[in-house]
């Protein structure tokens, strides 16, 4: 949580305001976080270069983070400000991806979500200060918040989908194929496509070169209809997790 007693300037108070009216808007509850921009920009630079395709496929709603841009975590969403621009997510209905990025100094990774217009926000590793605290809240609070409506639909006969996954209160299927989940052992995203590991049978794969789409949300649910202990968990910190987004 940001703290210092130095008085904000004149643009810093206008910026707060902006953020605030929009998150009072998205209806996103009590701040609790603040994350700026690192001080120094050393290896920010890497990740920006490497990031530069991903935001041009991506389209202007990506602004490049920098000098006064901040992540602020609130009850129900957060709101980022870089390049000018605020944008509000909910947690309980954004999309949140995982993307790398391979850099001169290794992989770079960043979340991308979808805010309350329906845009896109990318969320880099280097864009704000301390990630092993808010990329990990940011999965975690996006989980709380989906996966009771989510079993709700399941146990409705609902029938979900993640990219080129799909669930249902009995199966899980990918690439054509289809697994009990009391057969299944594990779900992973690696090298551009999802595998679902299973006992005793072939697993399911399936290409999955953009992200799973809230794989936070999948795993929690995969690890509800397995039973307690029976799937292992997914990393948390940024560059280690490595199944999923």
């Amino acid at each position: 949580m940001s703290a210092g007693a130095a008085p904000r300037g004149r643009d810093e108070e206008l910026v707060l305001a902006r953020i605030s009216a929009a998150a009072g808007r998205a209806g996103l509850g009590r701040r609790y976080a603040t994350h700026r921009a690192p001080r120094t920009e050393t290896g920010a630079r890497w990740g920006a270069a490497a990031f530069a395709g991903v935001r041009r496929l991506l389209g202007s709603g990506t602004p490049e983070a920098g000098a006064g841009a901040r992540l602020d975590l609130y009850e129900r969403g957060a709101t980022s400000f870089a390049g000018g621009r605020v944008r509000a997510v909910r947690f309980d209905s954004t999309v949140v991806r995982r993307l790398g990025a391979l850099t001169p100094r290794g992989v770079t990774w960043g979340l991308v979500l979808a805010d309350v217009h329906g845009g896109r926000v990318l969320l880099r590793r280097g864009d704000f200060e301390r990630p092993e605290e808010w990329w990990p809240g940011i999965r975690r609070a996006v989980t709380a918040a989906q996966v009771p409506p989510a079993l709700t639909a399941l146990e409705g006969g609902g029938r979900l989908v993640f990219g080129p996954v799909w669930i249902t209160a009995d199966e899980v299927g990918a690439g054509g194929g289809a697994l009990r989940w009391s057969e299944v052992r594990g779900i992973e995203v690696l090298e551009g496509s999802v595998t679902v590991r299973a006992a005793g049978r072939r697993p399911l794969r399936a290409a999955a070169a953009s992200g799973i789409p809230n794989f936070c949300v999948l795993h929690a649910l995969a690890g509800h209809l397995t039973g307690p202990g029976r799937l292992p968990g997914p990393g948390h910190l940024p560059g280690t997790e490595g199944r999923g987004g």
